[in-house]
Formats: structure tokens, sequence, C-alpha cells
């Protein structure tokens, strides 16, 4: 039996798209989504295009001031026939690090996702004007 031609052809399709990305910042290569970052003074405000995710769905994480996306879910399809049933299950993932160029304060980001969106408020971390002492040998 031979095998679907549909799945070949989309199987050749995420080769090529893969090939594509190879040239591409090592931070937008799994699955890429589109992503807006705002500097707005005091915060960082990310936002991610996430349509079909559901809100458990997604994993952010922060560490060494670079933010991290990764959404994950299980897409399936049927078509009825009169004598033929097809089922389909695929995964779908993205995944996206956002590094920042000033230090964050990872303990007071705070998330929100809404019809498709994500929305994420990374607070800029600000250092204490004291200054530390250093010994001198």
């Amino acid at each position: 039996m031979k095998g679907n031609p549909f799945e070949e052809f989309e199987s050749l399709l995420e080769r090529m798209e893969q090939g594509f990305e190879g040239g591409m910042d090592l931070q937008t290569r799994a699955g890429s989504t589109a992503v807006d970052v705002a500097d707005r003074d005091e915060e960082f405000v990310v936002t991610a295009d996430l349509p079909g995710y559901e809100t458990e769905d997604i994993d952010l994480t922060i560490a060494d001031d670079t933010l991290r996306i990764e959404a994950d879910r299980e897409v399936e399809s049927e078509e009825e026939d009169d004598r033929y049933l097809r089922r389909e299950r695929r995964r779908r993932s993205v995944s996206r690090s956002i590094p920042f160029p000033e230090s964050v304060d990872a303990e007071s980001v705070t998330a929100s996702h809404t019809n498709g969106v994500l929305t994420v408020t990374v607070p800029k971390e600000f250092g204490s004007d004291e200054g530390h002492s250093i010994d001198i040998e």
C-alpha cells in the first residue's frame, strides 16, 4: 500500500521550512510565532500571536533576562464518507526565546492570554544607587 500523497507533500513542506529557518536566528527556529516587544520605560511588553492555543497549552519561563514562550497542542481532524472514516492527529508546537537588553525583575512578571493573543509584562530591574565596597588586597 502506498503512502498518502498529502502526508508526503506535508513532509516535504516541513523539510523546506526547516531549510529556510536554518539561516534564521536560533531564537526563532523552532516553530516560530509572531512576537512584538515594546520598551515602555519601566517595563517591556511582549505580545505574541498564539491562535488556537488554550491558556493551559502555553508555558512561560524567564531566566537570565530571557523570556521563553512554549506552546504545544494536538490538532485533530475528521473526514467522513459513506464508507470511509479518516481521523488524523498532529501535534503543533511553537517556541520563542526573547532576550532583553536590560536586567528584568523576574519575580514581578505578569501575563494574560485573550483571543489567541498572549501579553507578557516584564518590569525592568533597577539597581540600587548605593555602591558596593570592594576590598583591595
